[in-house]
């Protein structure tokens, strides 16, 4: 299972994220800081540095999480191709502020020494962002390794627990905060799932992204000025007939349209995938891409 099509394509919000953590991973990890990093009790009580609280939310305090936590963050850009960067960035904002505030909660309830410095990363993002796929991503295949049912969810799951277990508490904390930020997303508290950036702000952040994004964004903005260019692009890309093809079934297009296509494409997109959700996904995709 992939998260569509490779690189970053329609995903410049979460090219500059991962570029800033892995970029803050190295610089605090030079400079000897990566096992200070993370939010503590004495923290709340006390003066929280401005780099510490940076390195906090961006920088991984060792090689093996930065490996699997860019890993996640690469895969999950899928979301902002999905609902926009704009919206994305929302998103990005509301978990990590909101996860923020629950660790520091939790630290102030607990009180439990063995926690008192937390493991640094965007944990926050990270599994706020496992409430989407475990709603919205379908399940397109099962098999089974020494009589074990898996899917092909189940490496994204796997490489989220490793990352989750890796410290034990210090690092279980945050993720829990993180998926309760990615529910109450979810929950829409506040109408936060409606809130975007002003347009400056987010054209401000377009521009620190090559011309290649800024071109894709272009047409993903004018592929809402169209509501058939996603249709158009499926024909065009699989230009496959359609009359022999069964006709899909209703629920799998009510999935599609859940993740935010139009039902047209979603409905063609199918037909031209043989009825995989999974691959009717990836077209959908592809086709914005262009």
């Amino acid at each position: 299972m992939n998260g569509g099509p490779s690189g970053f394509h329609n995903a410049p919000v979460t090219k500059i994220f991962v570029i800033a953590s892995a970029i803050f991973t190295i610089v605090f990890g030079i400079r000897g800081r990566s096992n200070n990093l993370g939010l503590s009790y004495q923290d709340i009580f006390g003066a929280l540095h401005i780099w510490k609280l940076i390195g906090s939310v961006f920088a991984f305090s060792s090689t093996p999480e930065l490996m699997f936590g860019l890993y996640l963050l690469y895969y999950f850009r899928v979301f902002e191709r999905q609902i926009g960067s704009n919206k994305y960035s929302v998103f990005i904002l509301f978990s990590v502020i909101v996860s923020f505030l629950f660790e520091v909660l939790a630290l102030a309830v607990l009180k439990d020494p063995t926690v008192n410095l937390l493991k640094s990363g965007p944990y926050g993002l990270i599994f706020a962002s496992f409430i989407p796929f475990y709603l919205d991503i379908p399940v397109s295949t099962r098999f089974r390794v020494f009589g074990i049912q898996f899917s092909d969810k189940s490496f994204i799951y796997l490489a989220g627990l490793q990352l989750l277990l890796s410290s034990w508490k210090r690092s279980i904390l945050p993720g829990i905060c993180g998926i309760l930020a990615g529910s109450l997303y979810r929950l829409n508290v506040f109408h936060i799932r409606k809130a975007k950036f002003p347009e400056r702000v987010a054209s401000f952040f377009s521009r620190l992204t090559w011309p290649s994004v800024n071109t894709s964004m272009a047409r993903t903005r004018n592929a809402g000025t169209a509501p058939s260019y996603a249709t158009r692009q499926v024909e065009r890309t699989y230009p496959s007939s359609m009359s022999s093809a069964v006709e899909p079934p209703e629920d799998s297009i009510a999935t599609l349209v859940s993740m935010g296509f139009d039902r047209n494409s979603a409905r063609q997109a199918l037909v031209r995938a043989r009825n995989d959700i999974n691959a009717a996904t990836n077209i959908l995709l592809e086709a914005q891409s262009y």
